[in-house]
């Protein structure tokens, strides 16, 4: 049952061959034996959980059910999600309880899906390791001395450990796509504005994007499909009309069955494959894109020049917007606040020391300097026009291919405090994934084989603005050619 697929676990509920009490119960007890080993979950409330189970079997009963009605889901800890403790990963919001949902929680609770827990992540989603929360870092299921990845790692590795079906994630340089690869499952970071930030706490807001993590690429569909909409609460949120993104999942793209992707055009960038890259993922994808042209895909140089700066554009612009952000984090008017101070300046003070941790210190750092007088022209302006000519590189590219093909991350997890100390070169993990965010583009991990230490390797896909169905379509073909996502880490049976 926990390696089913929504649409089995979907038909098993409409059958009545089991309830949602009893699949809500069951991840349970499973969140309770393995989670300590784990630390995915931050928070877990039964009796709230098994409420909403309840509900769904009446619903259910009732003949109202929807695809994922019933199904328990994991959050990711940046979404408010009415009466849960919402942290974000900080002490800043340790005892914080929202007062409402979250666009995306609305849409979940209305499909009649439960909400299983909320999950770890890196302090305010600033991390690619899961390493930088305040209740400790999230261990990589197939082997716990590694990473998970981050920031989303705790429902990566919620996912991949089989203790959630599915789980919710936020994506602003890479972080569902890199613990998706990292832990050996499916991680798709829509178009920004396809999903509504409304009620996702903040970190960079014209990068960060919330999108569906699960162990296939049809259970990311149909994710996406309750996902998306529009949110007239959120200004950047794309008013169009509603998408079925599982629809092309099995349509050969020219009815040939025997090559399903036949006249797919893959772009191949010659910056993704040099220096830098392992050699174990390079083999990786390398094999996978000799599947895709087996599956009829047609392999296309193509270049993407500007790749290079897209790391250092990154981390002047979004440590710009998180300075802005985390702002309204002082101590008035919820959240921590210092115990002693001595008048309202120290209070700030005193509350932003203690209740941020290093990495989102060293990030409100950075992005106060590049925005401060004298500094603006020469750090963050010039970095927005990097973002252009990334952006521009990528409309270049697709006049000749259909979607973008490469590696998620250089390297395959690495140890628990390896790169701690090096935040330079725990930012060029990132050096894949960040140009999709920069230029607002739809990318998606899905696992492709296995490297050093038989860890998971993640394969991304890069497609044009609004391409998720193209994508889903492409990588689900993949999957019924392969079994790469089907694997489980041991210990986790």
């Amino acid at each position: 049952m926990f390696n089913a697929s929504l649409k089995q676990l979907s038909a098993l509920l409409a059958q009545k061959k089991l309830s949602s009490t009893e699949l809500t119960q069951s991840y349970l007890d499973r969140v309770a034996r393995l989670n300590p080993g784990l630390n995915a979950f931050l928070s877990v409330d039964a009796e709230r959980s098994l409420a909403q189970a309840r509900a769904a079997d009446e619903r259910i009963a009732a003949g109202k059910a929807q695809p994922l009605t019933g199904i328990p889901v994991a959050h990711k800890d940046i979404f408010c999600a009415r009466g849960w403790l919402t942290t974000c990963g900080s002490k800043m919001l340790a005892n914080f309880v929202s007062p409402y949902d979250a666009h995306v929680v609305e849409q979940l609770n209305a499909a009649g899906a439960v909400i299983l827990g909320k999950t770890n992540m890196d302090e305010f989603a600033m991390g690619s390791s899961s390493e930088t929360g305040f209740r400790g870092p999230v261990r990589n299921p197939w082997d716990r001395t590694r990473v998970a990845g981050g920031s989303s790692g705790g429902s990566a590795a919620a996912v991949a450990a089989r203790i959630a079906p599915v789980a919710i994630g936020t994506d602003t340089g890479g972080s569902i796509r890199q613990p998706a690869a990292l832990t050996g499952i499916c991680g798709l970071k829509p178009t920004y504005g396809v999903v509504s930030r409304y009620g996702m706490i903040a970190f960079a807001s014209s990068l960060d994007q919330g999108g569906p993590m699960g162990k296939s690429a049809e259970d990311l569909a149909l994710l996406l499909n309750v996902m998306a909409g529009f949110d007239a609460r959120d200004s950047t949120s794309l008013e169009r009309p509603a998408e079925d993104y599982a629809r092309l999942l099995d349509a050969p793209l020219t009815g040939d069955h025997a090559k399903p992707l036949s006249g797919l055009r893959i772009g191949v960038p010659r910056e993704y494959f040099g220096e830098g890259l392992s050699g174990d993922v390079a083999a990786a994808v390398e094999a996978t894109l000799a599947q895709f042209e087996k599956l009829g895909a047609t392999r296309i140089a193509i270049s993407l020049p500007n790749s290079g700066l897209s790391v250092p554009a990154y981390y002047v612009i979004a440590p710009a917007e998180a300075s802005s952000n985390l702002s309204r984090f002082d101590g008035v008017r919820y959240g921590y606040r210092a115990a002693e101070y001595g008048d309202l300046a120290d209070m700030y003070r005193k509350t932003r020391a203690q209740g941020f941790g290093a990495e989102v210190k060293r990030r409100i750092l950075i992005g106060t300097y590049v925005l401060s007088h004298g500094y603006y022209d020469a750090y963050y302006l010039k970095a927005q026009k990097i973002r252009r000519r990334i952006a521009q590189d990528f409309a270049a590219a697709y006049k000749h291919c259909d979607l973008i093909l490469g590696p998620t991350s250089p390297s395959v997890a690495f140890g628990l405090g390896a790169k701690v100390s090096d935040p330079v070169q725990m930012y060029l993990i990132d050096i894949y994934t960040v140009a999709a965010n920069l230029a607002g583009l739809p990318a998606m991990s899905i696992p492709c084989g296995f490297g050093e230490g038989g860890m998971p390797v993640g394969l991304q896909l890069v497609g044009d603005y609004f391409a998720e169905a193209r994508m889903l379509q492409a990588a689900h073909q993949f999957q019924l050619a392969t079994d790469w996502h089907l694997r489980q880490p041991a210990g986790t049976e």
